[in-house]
């Protein structure tokens, strides 16, 4: 029994050492939400803990984490943090919804979005709206025509500094702006095909390739 035992600790041990990338999302009342590896945004209170990251304070716009001792500030709408010692394995684990989609929460240059995967786009897809939220300037891209509801219509090719999705990330991704607006982000092959993408059931599997 002593060697599955020391196997299963050491395991433990392998998962507590990798990296957590942790944002603040937003500040509901007196609670931090927080968004971990991706994960779907949890409110959590000062002295309460999510997934290893415990709430030490929170204030206007900003809250004080704690990761085993360490302490870092998150101020919404700035980029993730690593809260922990980088390890390696980088993988994001997804569960599909009700209707079968994976639906779950990633950044665009450093700006919290809800993202679905779609493997049969081409390209990340963003709505207009959404992409003037986080701050593109999708007028500055490159006009191309789109297939519509409502016929042809005019979208725009832009070039995103960085895509995250957990502790994936991908650096200079190409992008389409659609004039309307979209439910989701639409995480398409420009991202995926950076990483190996495996799918068993319910759920679905992106690594960092070799």
């Amino acid at each position: 029994m002593r060697a599955p035992f020391l196997a299963a600790m050491l395991s433990l041990a392998a998962m507590a050492a990798h990296a957590q990338n942790v944002a603040l999302a937003g500040i509901l009342g007196s609670k931090a939400l927080l968004v971990v590896d991706g994960g779907t945004p949890r409110a959590v209170a000062a002295g309460e803990a999510h997934q290893g990251v415990r709430v030490v304070s929170v204030s206007q716009g900003e809250a004080v984490v704690d990761v085993d001792g360490g302490r870092r500030t998150l101020r919404l709408g700035e980029a993730p943090v690593s809260v922990a010692t980088p390890g390696a394995g980088q993988r994001l684990v997804l569960k599909a919804d009700a209707r079968g989609h994976f639906v779950n929460t990633g950044f665009i240059n450093g700006r919290v979005m809800q993202y679905m995967v779609d493997t049969g786009a081409s390209t990340v897809a963003i709505g207009l709206p959404e992409a003037q939220r986080m701050g593109l300037k999708a007028e500055n891209g490159q006009p191309v025509l789109m297939s519509t509801a409502n016929g042809t219509a005019q979208g725009w090719r832009v070039r995103l500094d960085s895509v995250r999705a957990g502790t994936l990330e991908l650096r200079g991704v190409d992008a389409i702006v659609t004039p309307q607006p979209m439910p989701y982000v639409l995480l398409g092959n420009s991202f995926l095909r950076a990483f190996e993408m495996s799918r068993a059931g319910d759920e679905m599997v992106l690594q960092q390739r070799p």
